[in-house]
């Protein structure tokens, strides 16, 4: 009984040997592109002029703190007296420079439209097709067959074809 296992695979293994390719040519009966769409993001940029409005210095101006230093001098020197009056004096000259200067640079400030550049992007994504390959229908003795190539293949395709005994 192990001799005819034995018998049996070694007779399976001659015919497999047996088996043989070969390659032949078929025809080629259409090849119909295949492409894919891709987003390929890219980013777009625009400059645009805005006008900015800014304040200027104008620069000091002492005109007023001098009027008011001494305006308020002379009023202080008119209250109190002996060393009460030296103190109204010169408290009067502080608060007179503060009040002449604020009166006097109240309203001074300007302002200047100035053009400034601004840059703004923005990533856009811009569809592409490329192509992936072929689908390609040809006929081999009789029968109709389809696959996938990268390339066209051109009126005829060449095939391999194997050959091995059915073994019963």
């Amino acid at each position: 009984m192990k001799h005819l296992a034995l018998a049996c695979l070694a007779a399976t293994g001659m015919a497999a040997a047996h088996a043989d390719s070969f390659f032949d040519n078929a025809r080629v009966r259409g090849a119909e592109p295949q492409y894919e769409t891709v987003n390929v993001p890219r980013e777009e940029c625009s400059t645009q002029v805005v006008n900015e409005t800014r304040r200027v210095d104008a620069g000091p101006h002492y005109g007023g703190a001098v009027v008011g230093g001494v305006a308020g001098a002379v009023l202080g020197n008119q209250v109190g007296k002996g060393h009460g009056r030296e103190a109204a004096t010169a408290v009067g000259a502080v608060v007179g420079a503060l009040a002449g200067d604020r009166i006097a640079n109240q309203g001074r400030e300007q302002y200047q439209v100035v053009p400034r550049e601004v840059t703004s992007c923005r990533t856009v994504n811009e569809a592409q097709t490329r192509l992936t390959g072929y689908r390609v229908d040809y006929d081999y003795r009789g029968q109709r067959y389809t696959t996938f190539m990268r390339d066209n293949p051109g009126p005829n395709l060449q095939v391999r074809v194997s050959v091995e005994p059915v073994v019963r």
